[in-house]
């Protein structure tokens, strides 16, 4: 397996030192959150997004891709009542695709929760129905691009939309696309009432990258979650893309939680 990592981790750091640090530890790969690189990925000149992608090949890191793609914007919402909003959101997420591949990326993880919430008066149907609206030229320019789009079930606790990967999975093959595939999170599949591997088998092969984390938001390890079942799982599936390390709780700092994160899982993995 392949192990990555975010980059908001290293919360205060250079992004060139993050990636140096990463690598140093024996990741292959860094996650990046376009905050961490511009307000809005809009504002990032080609000259930049040439520097970070030439930082991670000094570094011998692929830059798998990028998540948190809407947190601190504003204006954004995947199925808003109001047209103008979703056309906004349409138009942003594809240049979110033309950041992703100028970087070298190949996926994109669509988590979002408020983005993508269903709001008072909307009817399932209709938030399904926009949601599938404003995501097809997207989903059309990632083919063009080379890049994957990853739908992510989050709980009940975060959002009231794609809320399983079930649920995902059946909205990505709505988008009808090999570029429309889902992420497995394992925060979020614990929400879930099936245990996390028959839903690892069950998504198999739809689903294009992996998120190593605890319910308790801390990295995998650092909580009561058996990575283990979930190797074996993975092994048994096929699955050959990045095991990647994404946290919510920083409080043990980043080199503690990159480092005994990947020390967890290299231990789970090669049982």
């Amino acid at each position: 397996m392949k192990f990555a990592i975010c980059n908001e981790i290293f919360q205060g750091w250079e992004l060139e030192a993050a990636m140096e640090f990463a690598a140093r530890l024996g990741y292959q790969g860094i996650e990046i959150a376009p905050f961490t690189l511009a307000p809005l990925v809009t504002e990032m000149a080609p000259e930049a997004r040439a520097r970070v992608r030439a930082a991670a090949h000094r570094h011998g890191l692929e830059i798998c891709g990028l998540h948190w793609l809407l947190a601190r914007t504003t204006g954004f919402h995947l199925n808003h009542p109001e047209a103008e909003v979703r056309e906004r959101t349409a138009r942003y997420l594809v240049d979110l695709v033309d950041c992703c591949a100028d970087l070298g990326g190949k996926i994109l993880v669509l988590g979002s929760p408020q983005q993508r919430q269903v709001l008072p008066g909307v009817t399932a149907p209709q938030a399904r129905a926009w949601a599938l609206e404003t995501m097809r030229e997207a989903v059309a320019q990632a083919v063009r691009r080379g890049v994957t789009w990853c739908l992510e079930p989050l709980g009940p606790h975060e959002t009231n939309f794609l809320n399983t990967a079930a649920e995902a999975l059946d909205f990505a093959r709505a988008l009808d696309s090999p570029a429309a595939q889902i992420i497995l999170d394992v925060k979020a599949m614990s929400s879930e009432s099936v245990p996390i591997p028959e839903i690892i088998r069950a998504a198999a092969p739809h689903f294009a990258h992996f998120h190593a984390n605890d319910p308790n938001l801390k990295g995998p390890g650092f909580g009561a979650v058996d990575f283990r079942p979930i190797a074996a799982a993975l092994r048994a599936t096929g699955y050959r893309g990045f095991i990647s390390v994404e946290v919510l709780n920083f409080d043990e700092g980043a080199e503690r939680i990159a480092s005994q994160s990947l020390r967890y899982l290299r231990e789970a993995f090669t049982e």
